[in-house]
């Protein structure tokens, strides 16, 4: 009897440490440190990756929402810190021959209310370090939302403005 608790016991934190290599989150601060929100990545069974995003006071309207290449967000320097889209070795937007990067992602419609619920998913990002174009790697990534929303062309990163909201992913 012993031998099986600890049978099941070892299963399920093993089940937990892959659970938790399967999922990251960043919480969202704007540019006066304030928290926002949150979004979640899941790496699913197919290889996708589900992103949720719940947020909130955020000004209504469009907005440009990507995953930039640096896990840094100083709000101080306008989140600068996080540094471009994470590129991989594509150019900027769905309008663009070479496109898009691994870290664009369609624009987001926030509420009257100031509210941003939205989900989708994504094959051109990963969680694990060795996966294609990872979140995790040695100098982590971070997600940013625009005050504008991205025009899908502009090179190097779609004219959406500055950015008003960042998350490290973790």
């Amino acid at each position: 009897m012993r031998q099986l608790i600890y049978t099941a016991l070892a299963t399920a934190l093993t089940a937990g440490m892959a659970q938790a290599q399967d999922q990251a989150s960043a919480n969202m601060i704007n540019t006066n440190e304030q928290s926002v929100g949150t979004v979640t990545f899941n790496q699913t069974a197919s290889g996708m990756v589900h992103v949720i995003v719940e947020m909130t006071d955020l000004a209504p309207g469009p907005h440009g929402f990507h995953v930039h290449e640096t896990g840094e967000c100083d709000p101080a320097g306008g989140f600068k810190s996080a540094g471009g889209h994470y590129a991989g070795e594509k150019d900027h937007g769905i309008e663009a021959e070479g496109g898009p990067h691994p870290g664009d992602f369609p624009n987001v419609n926030v509420g009257q209310d100031g509210v941003l619920k939205v989900e989708f998913f994504t094959d051109r990002l990963s969680l694990p370090a060795d996966g294609k174009n990872p979140l995790r790697d040695d100098d982590g990534s971070a997600v940013v939302v625009h005050s504008g929303a991205d025009d899908y062309a502009s090179q190097p990163s779609g004219d959406a403005g500055d950015r008003i909201a960042c998350g490290v992913i973790e």
